[in-house]
């Protein structure tokens, strides 16, 4: 493939307001009609069976020779019309390791080689679990003959090997980077085709929990024979007093016999849909198989800015034109924004002073593992949002796009995260799909290279420097409007720091002041600290339950989120950072082991229900009052023991009353929480907020009775009708008085009719075993939840929970409404 670069002088909209745009004379009169893109959603109508990862007998025959390369076409399983008897049907995303049992040994305790992925049973010690094979069958209209047709996954759990009508096309080694495979030349077109996916989790990418399957979004995309090149259309905008000067940039590719005289057209628009700005460049000839770059350049006046609580965004549509037709398009979104890492006085946004205040997250969630729907992307957002969580760190990899997409929709700045740090071929291509993927997105401040790459940065911190220094070059040369970190659980001084714009602390507050009265021209930022351990409900450490008080923990590592944020807050230099972590995850099921499976760093649960700690950065990481008293107050057969009663808040101080007799008044230290020593005694303990010596909130905790009957709510009472969109639901025990009871832990029964199905469920209990795809659930501590799912149909959805014995179910209508569906084949 040959390469030409083409620059079109500056095309600016002159003096026009945001809501109005002057096309300039000199540009070409628009091509009228319709591009030839499709870009159709490939998830529904799919099959899926386990295969075997040592067997070929029992893996479709593959691999029962040494022959089945040698020659195209002979694989038989991606054949139209192969027997697919035993193989279940199911539409994507999907993660088959969540429905696989917690692995015990000999001795009935978990499988420690499995301890950090949760103890399933993957791994090349697992072969009958580990290989999972997709295949579906397609129709390709005979007048797509002509046209370029791509498959493009946005990410597969792990070794991912493609075969299209028998051939193969391709594989993919990683788990988190998406891929792409041009499918033209193996496509029947008037007829039908099949594709199979072999897929193989045996290898793991990480040490945490990472699922196993086609668990994101699968594309068809089909274009013009002469079309724009992936993730290569790049605004970039820089401002300059009351405009923001746009640099555009785009690649045209040539697949056809004949040369093309094409021009490239951009059309930027407001988040309205007004046209705001345009450019376009001078025709030029795209020989026969060459791909040429194109740039212009535009200005927006009187943009509006993208930041946390205004993220305003804008789209620019770029198109390839010839003299009669739009041959490609596709749009762009972006924001206008600026940021600044320094070294004095930490992260500007805007030319504006702004703490991070971020947690790092792994991807999984309760009831689906890693496969989750592009709602709950923002459901677990919505969530880091209340605290007053402003930034979020994708620990450690590549996002998935929609949650990317929902950070910029939703004003949350995120660090995308590379999962292997190295400067091979391959270490290289992952960093780049990353950078490439996501630098338009105005949510994206900061690249990080890795994490915690000890050896690099101890023993081989040499190599280290070496590798770091060729990554940070890739990241600035695809993208030189943003800087580049590592999250170091050092202190800096070698390795892979030496080359990154950002030092990234893990943890040990040891080294930062030290590191800055050294280096005082470098920025700093936490990349992840804290580690605070909790199991929702819990107020005290019991190794024989395996649960962790909501008190501050008993691990040397771990700290109350105090510690981390007393630091980070107190110190203008320092850009502020992320803790570890915002949700619980599956695996890392520290301090303990078997049989817990899954960790208690989260802020909240695997369900996102909060813990105590939630509200310590909800009091701290907002302005508005804010008020938590905990522990809850029933603790039948207790009456009399001595309890710790804190509270997080804001205010200036708190009064604490226990049926109507006041123990006191306390004021409230900055940054900091309010303790007392209660004896318990059943009834009602209040906690009354006060500022400028007036009390302005009130919090509560009663004492409930037996349970009487549940409760269910949900986070959205009307979803779309697409086959895709979400409800979460919440199910609860509530006493004679309607009071919800914290200690329940009744097992619930789920029901799902009309346009809806239970997709899953959890409770965020570290300890529990059902994988969340059955219809009953207990609560644990007093809550539970159900995923429930629109199957396409418009209507209602009915939810209904029921428990043994006398307690009274619940019964809760969700409404499905008409949507505009996305294109889908």
């Amino acid at each position: 493939m040959t390469t030409c670069a083409f620059v079109a002088g500056a095309t600016v909209v002159p003096g026009a307001p945001a809501s109005a745009a002057a096309v300039p004379q000199s540009e070409a009169p628009l091509v009228p009609g319709r591009s030839k893109r499709e870009q159709l959603l490939f998830d529904r109508g799919w099959q899926f069976a386990l295969g075997h990862g040592s067997d070929p007998a029992r893996d479709f025959g593959f691999g029962f020779g040494q022959a089945g390369f040698s020659k195209t076409g002979d694989f038989d399983f991606a054949q139209v019309g192969f027997d697919v008897k035993g193989w279940r049907s199911l539409d994507l995303p999907h993660d088959w390791a969540v429905e696989l049992p917690f692995v015990r040994d000999e001795q009935g305790s978990g499988d420690n080689q499995l301890r950090s992925h949760g103890f399933k049973p993957l791994g090349r010690r697992y072969p009958e679990t580990s290989v999972g094979w997709y295949r579906r069958e397609f129709e390709i209209p005979a007048h797509d003959r002509g046209r370029r047709i791509w498959i493009e996954f946005d990410g597969a759990f792990r070794d991912a090997i493609v075969f299209v009508n028998g051939c193969f096309i391709g594989r993919h080694g990683d788990g988190y980077t998406s891929f792409r495979f041009d499918l033209t030349d193996f496509l029947r077109y008037g007829a039908s085709n099949a594709i199979a996916v072999r897929v193989d989790a045996s290898y793991g990418d990480g040490w945490f929990y990472e699922g196993a399957g086609i668990y994101r979004h699968v594309w068809l995309l089909k274009t013009d024979a002469v079309h724009l090149t992936r993730w290569d259309s790049v605004v970039r905008t820089t401002l300059s007093h009351d405009a923001a000067e746009l640099a555009l940039s785009a690649s045209v590719e040539n697949h056809s016999q004949q040369p093309v005289a094409a021009r490239l057209r951009w059309i930027v628009r407001d988040g309205s849909g007004t046209t705001v700005a345009t450019a376009s460049t001078p025709v030029r000839s795209v020989a026969p198989g060459a791909q040429c770059a194109f740039q212009a350049a535009t200005v927006i006046r009187n943009p509006e800015l993208w930041a946390p609580g205004h993220p305003a965004l804008y789209t620019a549509t770029v198109r390839v034109e010839d003299d009669t037709a739009i041959l490609d398009d596709e749009v762009v979104t972006f924001g206008v924004r600026t940021t600044r890492f320094t070294a004095d006085k930490g992260f500007f946004l805007n030319d504006r002073p702004l703490k991070i205040q971020g947690m790092c997250n792994h991807q999984d969630h309760a009831g689906v593992g890693v496969a989750l729907p592009d709602r709950l992307q923002a459901f677990r957002l919505e969530v880091m949002q209340r605290m007053g969580c402003n930034a979020i760190r994708s620990a450690h990899n590549m996002p998935t796009p929609e949650l990317v997409e929902a950070c910029d929709r939703m004003g949350l700045m995120l660090v995308p995260e590379a999962r292997w740090m190295s400067a091979s071929q391959e270490g290289l291509a992952q960093l780049e799909t990353m950078v490439r993927r996501y630098r338009n997105a105005p949510s994206v401040i900061l690249w990080s290279i890795g994490n915690e790459e000890n050896t690099l940065q101890g023993k081989s911190a040499v190599l280290g420097a070496q590798i770091a220094q060729t990554m940070v070059t890739s990241c600035h040369a695809l993208d030189p409007t943003r800087m580049v970190t590592a999250a170091v659980n050092a202190d800096n001084e070698t390795g892979p720091s030496a080359a990154v714009d950002v030092i990234g602390f893990n943890y040990h507050r040891e080294f930062p002041d030290a590191f800055h009265a050294r280096h005082p021209g470098r920025p700093v930022i936490a990349t992840e600290d804290a580690s605070d351990v909790a199991t929702r409900g819990e107020y005290a450490f019991d190794k024989n339950r395996n649960v962790v008080s909501n008190f501050d923990g008993k691990e040397p590592w771990d700290k109350s989120p105090e510690h981390w944020w007393q630091f980070y807050a107190g110190r203008d230099w320092a850009a502020g950072g992320f803790a570890w972590t915002g949700f619980d995850y599956r695996g890392e099921p520290s301090p303990f082991g078997w049989p817990s499976v899954s960790s208690n760093f989260g802020v909240v649960d695997l369900c996102g229900f909060p813990k105590d700690y939630f509200h310590y950065y909800r009091a701290w990481w907002n302005a508005s009052p804010a008020l938590h008293l905990f522990p809850h107050w029933t603790w039948p057969g207790r009456e009399g023991e001595q309890m710790p009663v804190w509270v997080y808040s804001n205010l200036d101080e708190i009064e604490l009353v226990l049926n109507g007799t006041s123990l006191g008044i306390k004021r409230v230290p900055h940054l900091g929480h309010v303790a007392w020593s209660v004896a318990y005694e059943p009834g009602v303990i209040e906690a009354r907020g006060r500022r400028g010596g007036k009390t302005i909130m009130v919090e509560r905790r009663v004492t409930t009775g037996p349970a009487r009957s549940l409760r269910l709510t949900c986070d959205r009472s009307s979803i779309s009708a697409d086959g895709e969109d979400v409800t979460v639901i919440t199910a609860e025990c509530l006493d004679h008085r309607g009071r919800h009871i914290d200690i329940a832990q009744d097992v619930i029964h789920f029901r799902v009719s009309g346009a809806g199905t239970l997709l899953g469920t959890g409770n965020g209990d570290p300890n529990s075993h059902n994988s969340g795809k059955q219809s009953d659930q207990a609560l644990f501590n007093g809550l539970a939840q159900a995923i429930v799912q629109s199957n396409g149909a418009r209507g209602s959805i009915v939810v209904e929970a029921s428990t043994p014995g006398a307690i009274l179910p619940a019964r809760l209508g969700v409404r499905t409404v008409p949507a505009r569906l996305r294109p889908q084949l």
